[in-house]
Parts: C-alpha cells; sequence; structure tokens
C-alpha cells in the first residue's frame, strides 16, 4: 500500500486527474478497486474530476468508474448523477456487460436512478 499511497499524494498534489484522458481515469480507478485501496482524498479528487468530464467518457469508461466505485463501496452521489445522466444518453453505445456492470454498481452503492434503471431495461429489451 506504501507504493499506491505516494501515487494517490503525488495524483492529489499535481491535480494530475484532470490531464488524464477518460480511459486512464478508469483504467487507473479499476487498478485501484482490484487492490481495495480506499484512500477517501484520492477518490473524492477523481470524483471530482469525472463530474467535470463526464460527457466525453465512453460507456466502458463511465461502467468502470461507477464499477470500481461500488467495488470500493463508495458513493459519491454527484459522480454517480453524472454518470447516470450520461448512460442515459449514450444508452445504445453500451455493450451488455457495461449495462450490467453499470447496473450492478448503482445497486450496490443504493444510489437511486430510477429513470436510468428504464434506460437499462429498454436497452436491453431491445438488444435481446
Amino acid at each position: 500500500a506504501g507504493v499506491l499511497d505516494a501515487v494517490a499524494a503525488h495524483l492529489v498534489m499535481q491535480r494530475a486527474v484532470a490531464t488524464m484522458a477518460p480511459r486512464d481515469v478508469s483504467t487507473t480507478l479499476n487498478a485501484l478497486a482490484r487492490c481495495r485501496h480506499r484512500d477517501a482524498a484520492l477518490l473524492k479528487y477523481f470524483a471530482e474530476e469525472v463530474v467535470l468530464c463526464a460527457g466525453s467518457y465512453d460507456p466502458r469508461d463511465l461502467a468502470i468508474t461507477v464499477w470500481s466505485y461500488a467495488k470500493l463501496k463508495q458513493m459519491h452521489g454527484e459522480l454517480f448523477s453524472a454518470v447516470a445522466k450520461e448512460t442515459i444518453r449514450k444508452g445504445r453505445h453500451f455493450n451488455a456487460k457495461d449495462l450490467v456492470n453499470t447496473v450492478w454498481a448503482y445497486a450496490t452503492v443504493q444510489h437511486d436512478a430510477p429513470a436510468l434503471f428504464d434506460k437499462v431495461a429498454a436497452e436491453t429489451i431491445q438488444k435481446a
């Protein structure tokens, strides 16, 4: 965890996430989740940055981002609301795995998003 703590401190201090590509952000969050690294300051910082640019994230990156927060049992309401909005907007571009991971994330953190669930249900029926 020492290395992860050092990387986290660097990212926060340098405000580095603001310059990262969406895929790099989601991949980093995925790695943190798989290592079960729950640095509250880092996760808050990532969430704030994702909220600012969620519109530039593709479906995979949106799904991985919320999956990572849910895996870490971290609820960030603004992040989940921003991703829900983008998921509704980009729903037809999501594949089945990304839809499942997104719904799992919202259920896990108990973030109520009825419009998102309606959109996912409609997309699932349409893709079946």
